[in-house]
């Protein structure tokens, strides 16, 4: 049976948590060959929240079944739970975000990015991600977070990183911010309560945060790149060396899946009701990831160098090891 999570309590997940709920949100009732048509089965290692509605949009109106792939999603908390469970083989692909994915390619995983998960909307003020503080907070940029106390889902990941990036970037002193981490649905209790500062959520997180009176300070993913990829669906090198054809079909599935989720709003905001709980009013007011198919190394090496400007690799990443590279012709 299907398992709708409740986003408020699993939103965290969009950078990197700790353990995996291991529970399959099948696409099929039943899995076996002679019930898919001989399509392939694979898994698909997800995270409950809004970046993976393309998947799941693209599993119900059959663009999988098109490339001749029957896809069962597996529920996961984070990256840190999805990428062993590619790497030995237990899913075939998985979704993290790309600073997740930089920092375990790093650490000499054999990974490989296939496709794009989710972008930035390049728009400042409108986006999925921002950095919110109370309404009557003295706080109004980004260089008034230096010596302040801000919550992120996760320290040393993407939050923290664009966070100090944004704050360096209107004149602040990103060393001077002090980083609390804490899981999304706890942060505007903090805020509200005076336990810290500022906070930087996702979204359902922060359409409520400005229903319930917070200002959004920064859009950090937007003020950092217009085109931020923020995640990407990934495999390992063995199951690419081992079965490149279904990694090309799924590659595939998933692109024209991207694709139709962006040409069809209203149908992907619909989709979040298979797999979470949102409020009906926040869900339609809420501001959605950008989807596109497209791919380049530069949209890595953005976060890249970030991680390189703020500690977490010592030294360069070779952002090419991610990507599949095209045969010569």
């Amino acid at each position: 049976m299907r398992r709708k999570i409740p986003l408020i309590a699993t939103a965290a997940a969009v950078a990197v948590a700790l353990a995996a709920c291991a529970t399959p949100s099948g696409a099929s009732p039943d899995s076996s060959s002679s019930a898919t048509g001989g399509r392939q089965a694979v898994t698909v290692g997800v995270i409950p929240i809004v970046d993976v509605a393309p998947i799941y949009l693209g599993v119900q109106e059959g663009i999988f079944a098109r490339h001749g792939l029957d896809v069962t999603l597996e529920l996961a908390d984070g990256g840190a739970a999805i990428v062993p469970a590619v790497v030995k083989g237990d899913y075939q692909f998985g979704f993290s975000n790309v600073t997740s994915l930089l920092m375990a390619s790093n650490q000499g995983e054999p990974l490989k990015i296939v496709a794009p998960g989710n972008f930035s909307t390049g728009q400042d003020g409108v986006d999925f991600s921002a950095v919110v503080a109370p309404g009557d907070s003295d706080i109004a940029t980004a260089a008034d977070l230096a010596g302040r106390t801000v919550s992120v889902n996760s320290l040393n990941n993407i939050g923290d990183t664009t966070v100090r990036n944004v704050v360096d970037a209107s004149g602040g002193d990103p060393a001077a911010v002090e980083f609390v981490e804490m899981p999304f649905p706890e942060m505007l209790p903090a805020l509200k309560g005076g336990q810290v500062d500022a906070a930087w959520v996702v979204e359902p997180h922060l359409t409520t945060a400005v229903q319930q009176g917070a200002k959004i300070i920064s859009s950090n993913f937007a003020q950092t790149d217009h085109d931020l990829l923020v995640a990407a669906y990934f495999t390992s090198d063995q199951t690419l060396e081992q079965d490149p054809e279904t990694v090309a079909a799924f590659t595939a599935a998933v692109k024209e899946s991207l694709t139709y989720a962006q040409d069809h709003p209203n149908e992907t905001r619909a989709v979040l009701d298979t797999y979470t709980e949102i409020d009906p009013v926040v869900k339609s007011v809420m501001v959605m990831p950008r989807f596109a198919a497209d791919i380049e190394p530069t949209y890595l090496q953005v976060l890249a160098d970030l991680g390189l400007k703020y500690g977490l690799f010592d030294k360069p990443v070779d952002v090419t090891k991610l990507l599949v590279q095209e045969p010569a012709q």
